[in-house]
């Protein structure tokens, strides 16, 4: 007998002679599961959207309807979200148009400088805001501060993501390394997570070690790991690749590392179950 949630003929409901079929049925249960779990988790949690919290009780919710009101108000909160993102993109308009900007950055190749806001840079980061407080940036509008690390791609890189919290896929992949060691070094926590999650969704036999030697530099030791799992997995097409020798004679510490890992796996292998 035809589903009578996914079937195309029309029929009309009449329990208890209605059937399910067993996808529908598995559907069913992780929907229900999945938004019991999240509203009891928001409501034990006091989770607040806008200083108002979700209209579910503590109590696990039972059948759709209570799922299909967890949908709707995830809908209103991204609605919502979407709002908000498209109120502050102002910022982004003072960057790209230099509307009243108050400062200059410069980086590190002699590029030219690109002008900023101060609050919006404080705002972002505590070093940039202690640096700002320092008393050579007390004076005139027309001060500069320098990006040593950074050329100048990369500076402009730097700074449309600290007035739009995004980035365009081709300048993130091209500068990706270099945002990530920035963020790094200015403690941009959210740079961090937004560098890590494109170099995870990147990885690959050609960039692992690239990626190695930043999680290293930025002592981010999840990406570390995962990074070291993959040329583990990989181990024969990264040894043996172009770049692998360069990266041996710039990290020695880091090809000890790859070659303890290497043969923890195999022993881990060999060991009886």
């Amino acid at each position: 007998m035809d589903c009578s949630i996914c079937s195309a003929m029309p029929f009309i409901l009449r329990p208890p002679r209605n059937t399910i079929c067993a996808s529908c049925y598995e559907a069913a249960k992780t929907i229900i599961t999945f938004t019991n779990k999240y509203d009891s988790s928001d409501n034990n949690k006091g989770i607040l959207d806008n200083n108002k919290q979700t209209n579910y009780a503590v109590s696990p919710a039972k059948g759709f309807t209570n799922a299909l009101k967890w949908v709707k108000e995830m809908k209103e909160m991204e609605e919502e979200l979407n709002e908000k993102l498209n109120f502050l993109s102002g910022f982004v308009a003072a960057f790209r148009h230099q509307i009243h900007p108050d400062i200059l950055v410069k980086p590190g190749n002699n590029g030219p400088p690109l002008p900023a806001h101060r609050a919006l840079l404080a705002a972002r980061s505590d070093i940039f805001r202690n640096l700002l407080d320092s008393d050579g940036c007390k004076a005139a509008p027309t001060d500069t501060i320098t990006f040593e690390e950074l050329n100048y791609e990369e500076l402009e890189s730097l700074l449309e993501f600290l007035y739009s919290g995004d980035l365009a896929t081709d300048k993130v992949e091209k500068h990706v390394y270099s945002l990530s060691i920035a963020a790094d070094k200015y403690e941009i926590p959210f740079l961090q997570k937004f560098c890590e999650h494109q170099m995870l969704g990147s990885l690959n036999t050609s960039n692992v070690l690239d990626i190695l030697e930043i999680a290293d530099t930025c002592s981010n030791p999840s990406l570390k790991e995962t990074a070291l799992n993959f040329i583990v997995k990989n181990m024969e097409d990264v040894v043996f690749s172009d770049r692998f020798d360069a990266f041996a004679l710039k990290n020695p510490h880091l090809t000890v590392q790859i070659t303890r890992a290497s043969f923890m796996d195999i022993k881990n292998k060999r060991s009886p179950i």
